[in-house]
């Protein structure tokens, strides 16, 4: 399953030249994957309720273009990899047709003290549905 979110470029998100922030990205891959979880009907919040956390263990970005203040961007996210214990997301940035960057982030899954743990069977098999 992959999914596009729009986001607008907020002021705050760019540089003096009005250039998207290399920092910004990082949010921006974050709102990709929460809303990937919240369209798979699992909302993150009732994830952590549970007492699972996907703690970033990786992140990489490659930028290709920048974004500038007040334009509407895409960030398309999906899932890659998927073990007992780690899930990998893959992202794209878009504007319009443009590609903007590409990125990754690798999670753990762990309980509240840290601890890496299995991710649920339940979610598991929900997770595995979405990857293939």
């Amino acid at each position: 399953m992959r999914i596009r979110l729009p986001l607008t470029v907020r002021y705050v998100e760019t540089d003096a030249m009005c250039i998207v922030h290399h920092s910004a990205y990082v949010a921006w891959l974050e709102a990709g994957r929460v809303e990937w979880l919240e369209r798979l009907g699992q909302p993150y919040a009732q994830i952590e309720a549970q007492g699972v956390f996907f703690s970033v263990v990786e992140l990489q970005i490659a930028y290709r273009s920048p974004a500038r203040f007040g334009e509407i961007v895409e960030v398309e996210t999906w899932l890659s990899e998927l073990s007992s214990r780690k899930l990998r997301f893959n992202y794209r940035v878009w504007r319009k047709d443009a590609l903007l960057s590409e990125g990754t982030t690798v999670h753990v899954s762990t309980n509240r003290q840290g601890q890496v743990i299995r991710i649920p069977e339940g979610l598991f098999s929900i997770l595995a549905q979405a990857l293939s």
